[in-house]
């Protein structure tokens, strides 16, 4: 049994997203696995678990929007910005639903966000919480995220819960934060379920309860997503076995690459995966020219660059 794809696992809280990934690795008893975004430990929900070869396609896992259900505490300000922190400030929120609403939609569009100096952002090789527990001052670059959909849920003071479609990289922790001294009475996020990232939904997702777990390698197998369904949102360019072989041998493809298919619109820069008549991942690579050029173009020239190769094996 072919142990390469993604399971997806609903994350419990009180532990590492680490601690669910080297749970895996025991119960499958594999060596290569690894997340495509951290949950902090209080948080729950949607953690992709990269086996095997699929670690190859973390990179573009990574890449994902997410989407979140999240608990503001207001009055309370904590080192990070969670309410597992110190607490730094305490007042009673004396605010009403309607600044709250306003407060929260404020926050949609695109935004310079600072990633929280408790996070697993590195700096130099290591984390910043390591840093910062060392009581060594970092200094970080505010980074470019969006807010797509911001939606308040219920509020029953102090506590406001709210839903939220966002890009990678997003920290609901500093949003929570940031509406909280929007507000005047400061905050933090005192509850965090992801509900999506990318394609995989808590529908998709494997419950494990509280680690640690012991999970039979057929009930994980059960879960596996096989690389080939991976990447939905990339152009599928299928090949015989010989181009297969060809391309796990070095070969970088050319015009005769897309003889047999019928290809959409292609942009320089885009990324494809090339599979073996549908069933089996071959590689993954980016387009060098546009579809348009390379449609009329001489034979032999190269117009997409391989970025991971994968081997020929049953999934």
């Amino acid at each position: 049994m072919s142990m390469d794809g993604i399971i997806v696992i609903d994350k419990p809280a009180g532990c590492t997203s680490r601690a669910v990934v080297e749970a895996v690795k025991q119960d499958l008893r594999i060596k290569k696995a690894g997340h495509t975004g951290t949950l902090d430990p209080l948080a729950t929900g949607v953690l992709p678990v990269c086996v095997g070869e699929a670690t190859k396609l973390v990179q573009f896992l990574t890449l994902h929007d997410k989407e979140y259900r999240a608990t503001l505490l207001l009055g309370v300000r904590t080192d990070t910005l969670d309410s597992e922190g110190e607490v730094l400030t305490r007042q009673e929120p004396r605010i009403d639903p309607g600044q709250v609403e306003a407060a929260l939609l404020a926050l949609k569009g695109r935004r310079r966000q600072t990633p929280p100096l408790y996070s697993a952002v590195k700096f130099r090789g290591r984390p910043l919480y390591d840093w910062t527990r060392r009581g060594i001052s970092v200094e970080q670059t505010p980074r470019e995220v969006e807010i797509y959909e911001i939606r308040l849920e219920l509020i029953r003071l102090p506590e406001v819960t709210f839903t939220v479609a966002c890009s990678k990289g997003t920290y609901i922790r500093s949003l929570c934060a940031e509406v909280g001294e929007a507000l005047g009475c400061g905050g933090c996020l005192s509850g965090l379920r992801r509900t999506k990232s990318g394609p995989f939904g808590l529908d998709r997702a494997l419950a494990i309860g509280a680690l640690p777990v012991d999970l039979s390698r057929e009930a994980l197998a059960a879960h596996m997503v096989p690389l080939s369904d991976l990447l939905p949102e990339a152009a599928a360019v299928d090949v015989d076995a010989s181009q297969a072989e060809r391309l796990r041998n070095g070969w970088q493809p050319d015009v005769t690459l897309f003889s047999r298919n019928d290809i959409p619109f292609l942009a320089a820069g885009d990324v494809i995966k090339i599979t073996n008549y549908g069933r089996n991942l071959v590689a993954v690579a980016r387009m060098l020219l546009p579809s348009e050029e390379f449609a009329t173009g001489e034979e032999g020239r190269q117009v997409a660059k391989i970025l991971r190769v994968f081997p020929d094996r049953d999934i």
